[in-house]
């Protein structure tokens, strides 16, 4: 098991049961897509699984909070602004213009890459947390740990909403602190 597991947020695991819509088959057959958008929709769920994201963050020593694609963007830039913190748009491949640092890596339903700017600013030393929705193979969290480390900045913890279980994520995220705002997950 890859770092801890923080299972103390019960007020957000209730609002994530009572707003996320499971779509089977989405984007392809056999995955189940967990969907945020109706707990982004709602002012009390938002604030509450935010203020689950900023305590575990704030635990685990950011001094920087990096945002996924896309989602994580929503989330990330809500953390950062609680905390006091800047916000690090870890993006899609194309999105930046160049030049950027490129990771790629393997999804569970195909490969993507990540990227972030390569002369906009200086990340040496830097303690980032990354955040985003949905803990599933760890592709994306641990490319975007590779592409921090390539950086000099150092990944401090990953701070997820939901975990899939059954596709193996949190092994792949190594040593660092893995925070899951609710444990009610869905299998793969």
């Amino acid at each position: 098991m890859a770092g801890k597991t923080q299972t103390r947020f019960p007020e957000a695991a209730a609002a994530l049961k009572e707003h996320v819509r499971l779509v089977p088959d989405f984007p392809e057959e056999g995955v189940v897509f967990q969907d945020l958008t109706p707990v982004l929709a709602d002012a009390d769920a938002f604030g509450t699984v935010v203020d689950a994201l900023a305590q575990a963050a704030v635990e685990d020593g950011a001094d920087l909070i990096g945002g996924l694609d896309a989602r994580g963007f929503l989330l990330g830039a809500a953390v950062a602004y609680k905390l006091g913190l800047g916000v690090l748009a870890i993006r899609k491949q194309g999105k930046l213009p160049p030049p950027v640092h490129t990771e790629e890596y393997a999804l569970e339903y195909g490969t993507a890459a990540l990227e972030i700017p390569a002369d906009a600013m200086d990340l040496k030393g830097r303690k980032v947390v990354l955040v985003d929705d949905v803990l599933a193979t760890g592709g994306t969290l641990g490319a975007a740990a590779k592409l921090l480390a390539s950086t000099g900045a150092e990944v401090v913890g990953n701070v997820v909403v939901l975990e899939v279980d059954g596709l193996g994520g949190r092994e792949k995220l190594g040593d660092v602190p893995l925070s899951v705002i609710s444990q009610d997950t869905v299998e793969a």
